[in-house]
Parts: C-alpha cells; structure tokens; sequence
C-alpha cells in the first residue's frame, strides 16, 4: 500500500506553552508532502522527525491568525538560505495574502524561488487543489475570522492485474493497463474474457480531514462521512463549554460527536488550550462518545 501519513509538528493554541507548539503538520502521500498551517517552531520540528522541508511544494492555511501563520517568515527564509528554485505554492483564505506580501517584501527580497498564492472561499466546499495523488477540499469553519478546514482525499488506486491470466490468456504488456483501467479482452481464438476475471479489486481509497478552529458544526458531517481519519480540533472540555461558544472552539465531546455522526473511521484531536493540564481527561471525554479517538503529540506519526 502507497505511503499516506500525517505528522504532527504542533497542536497547541495560540498561547505558547512548554507542552505544545502551535499548529502545524505534514500530510505524506505517496512521497509528496503537504504542510497545513504553519505555527512557530514547524520548521526546527521537521528537522528533529526527519521530514525534508525541500520538498513540501504546497501550504495550506486555515486562516489568518498567528499560531497557524508566524511559522512562515523563517520556514520561506529557510527555504531561500537552502537555495530552492521550485516554485512554493501557498493555499489560503484572501486574508493571507497581504501578510505574505510583507514578509517577502521585507524578509525575502530577491529570493531565488517564487511564491504563488491560491485564495480559499472558506465559505464553500470545494476542490481547491488537485494533482494524481490526491485531490483537496475545502471545509468552511466557523471561526472569529474567515477558516477553512481540508479534506485530502488519495486518488484511487487501480486494480491489481491477476498474474495468472497474463499467462493463461496470453495478455501483451500493453494492455495490462487498460485492463486495469477497466477494460476486457478477447483472445486470438475469439474468446471473451470480461474484466472482473482478469482482476482483483483495488484497496479503498483514504481520506484525511483537517478541522481547526471551530465552533461545533453538526453539518460538517455531511462533509466528513466515511473519512478514514478525522483530525478534530478539542480546544477545551465541556466543563468550559461557555468558553468554547465564546471563542468559537471545540469541546472534546464536541469533536467526538461530529466524528460519531460522520463515520469516521479514526479521530485524533488536538489544538489544546493552555489551560488544559492532562490532555488524558479530554482523551477520556471524547472516547466516551467515540471510541477510537486518540491525542495529538508532537512528532506524532499517523499512518492511514
């Protein structure tokens, strides 16, 4: 099976602690990485997990606030002191552009790659990305400034050709892609062989969701349904509901009933408020209601 990760650079909120670094993680797949948002300390926590910073050609950008932004500054200047000439596309709602303006108008004048800037209607839920890999959503949140969410969804495999037939029917090489692809065959006698024989059924395509900031959304789960792993904000417990409708976050249980209603196959939440001392009592909260839910950490690796 074709490699699909996602790695957690950070999962804390906006006031800095000694137990997270803000927001920002690195989605593999298939040898092409991905980086959603991008908090301070991103760029030092990719050195120690190993991930090439090279080769993250697209950043995606939830919104516009500084535990998911003021990591770009240094990791663009980084990324010119390393030489790069790849273009770096950047993915983000319209609000970013002007911050990104100033930083390479300030910090990054005549660096040796370009920045190309995609604008996100967070009000919509469309594909905002997509290459052969994987193809990306948009996901509107509700935040206290316009937020998008992501849904990475992998291309489908093709089928997997039955060796056996190759010899059998006497299939050239050329062909096998077509019968992946779908296709039939007829031997030289005239025989019809239709494709279900000639293959086995490929894996089922993965998926990953990414939610934060957030007020609770019960439709999200429209979005959401059958994702193999859902990464759900949980910024607070409920205890601190009041607080989370104040600030338009999560509560664990919050996060675990969109998973429950979405059918997600995982949860991982994450973006744990400063107050929050033992993250193991939101873990408890949310696997009340969804069982398979499990804590973001830094230098997490999640394999789907």
């Amino acid at each position: 099976m074709e490699i699909f990760e996602v790695n957690i650079l950070g999962c804390g909120s906006a006031k800095p602690t000694l137990r997270h670094l803000p927001t920002s993680q690195i989605v593999n797949i298939r040898g092409k990485y991905y980086m959603i948002d991008c908090g301070e300390g991103a760029q030092i926590q990719m050195q120690k997990m190993g991930l090439p910073m090279a080769r993250v050609g697209h950043i995606f950008i939830s919104h516009n606030h500084g535990d998911h932004v003021f990591g770009l500054p240094g990791l663009i200047s980084t990324m010119a002191l390393l030489g790069r000439t790849a273009e770096l596309h950047i993915h983000g709602p319209q609000q970013l552009q002007e911050f990104l303006v100033n930083i390479i108008r300030i910090y990054c004048e005549g660096i040796t790659f370009q920045i190309i800037f995609h604008p996100i209607d967070t009000r919509v839920h469309n594909i905002i990305y997509k290459d052969r890999s994987v193809t990306v959503w948009s996901i509107p949140l509700q935040h206290r400034i316009p937020c998008s969410g992501f849904l990475f969804q992998e291309t489908p495999p093709l089928p997997h050709i039955r060796r056996e037939m190759i010899e059998a029917f006497n299939i050239p090489f050329s062909q096998i892609n077509n019968i992946k692809a779908g296709a039939d065959w007829t031997t030289e006698d005239g025989t019809f062989i239709p494709n279900d024989r000639l293959v086995t059924p490929a894996a089922k395509a993965r998926s990953y969701a990414y939610c934060s900031d957030t007020a609770f959304q019960p439709k999200l789960t429209e979005m959401l349904q059958d994702v193999t792993l859902l990464y759900h904000e949980a910024t607070y417990p409920e205890e601190l509901l009041k607080r989370a409708q104040e600030t338009l976050h999560s509560t664990a249980s919050q996060a675990a009933t969109i998973a429950k209603e979405a059918h997600v196959g995982k949860l991982c939440i994450g973006h744990f408020s400063a107050r929050i001392k033992d993250e193991e009592a939101l873990l408890a909260e949310a696997t009340a209601i969804f069982p398979q839910t499990s804590l973001a950490f830094e230098g997490l690796n999640l394999k789907i």
